[in-house]
């Protein structure tokens, strides 16, 4: 069995999604015969290539809330992430473009090592006093994952490599009807939208698993709006 999942490195939900997600499929009779793959997805599509701006004040601005506002969505994601195990800094941290991160991991998952860049990317991007927006850093991410430094640098410094691969993603997740992120499919039948509690994601395995329809969980963007409960709302493609 296939699960796609459609992922932004720079979604909060999509990082806790993916621990969530593993979590649930740890306890999945069948999990060494699932094989799951990472799609791409920008939420920031628009914003110029590696300018930055702090996360809060991202937030404030695209969702049209207070800076207080901002920094209880920001408390209310570290909450569930430190829950999941993971680190999260809720002060210090940039928001920007993804295309060249998502570039990156398309040729990482050429090499068979998209699981440990994409790791790493959000481990660094939501935990370290690093970002994954400097172009440096993303070469010494790619190194640590396993990646030839020279073919790192080169895709980087190509603006067309990958440049498909991502936009191919993007597209399958519009017509698919993804609204949120992170975006699970299971089998190209069933969906689940949002980082969910891992007993969703095994009961969602299990019944894709015996091929019976299943009630899809959270279609569309949460109640209340985007990045604070759950996903992160989709953005108008265009």
């Amino acid at each position: 069995m296939r699960v796609e999942i459609w992922s932004d490195i720079a979604c909060p939900w999509c990082y806790v999604g993916k621990a969530r997600f593993e979590d649930g499929l740890a306890a999945f009779a069948h999990r060494d015969e699932v094989e799951v793959v990472h799609r791409s997805f920008e939420l920031d599509p628009h914003r110029a290539r590696r300018s930055t701006v702090p996360v809060v004040e991202s937030l404030a601005q695209k969702y049209g809330r207070t800076l207080d506002e901002a920094r209880a969505m920001e408390e209310h994601v570290a909450s569930a992430a430190r829950a999941a195990g993971l680190g999260y800094r809720t002060e210090g941290r940039d928001q920007g473009n993804t295309f060249d991160i998502h570039r990156l991991i398309h040729l990482a998952k050429a090499r068979g090592l998209q699981e440990e860049l994409l790791d790493l990317a959000y481990r660094t991007n939501f935990a370290e006093e690093r970002s994954v927006f400097d172009p440096e850093v993303l070469v010494a991410l790619a190194v640590e994952a396993g990646l030839d430094e020279e073919e790192a640098r080169a895709v980087l410094a190509d603006e067309g490599a990958y440049a498909e691969d991502v936009r191919a993603d993007e597209r399958e997740a519009a017509e698919l009807g993804a609204t949120a992120v992170p975006f699970f499919v299971l089998d190209r039948r069933y969906g689940v939208s949002g980082g969910r509690p891992a007993e969703v994601f095994t009961q969602a395995l299990e019944q894709a698993w015996q091929g019976r329809r299943i009630v899809p969980v959270a279609q569309g963007a949460p109640a209340g709006g985007a990045c604070d409960d759950g996903a992160c709302e989709v953005p108008p493609r265009g």
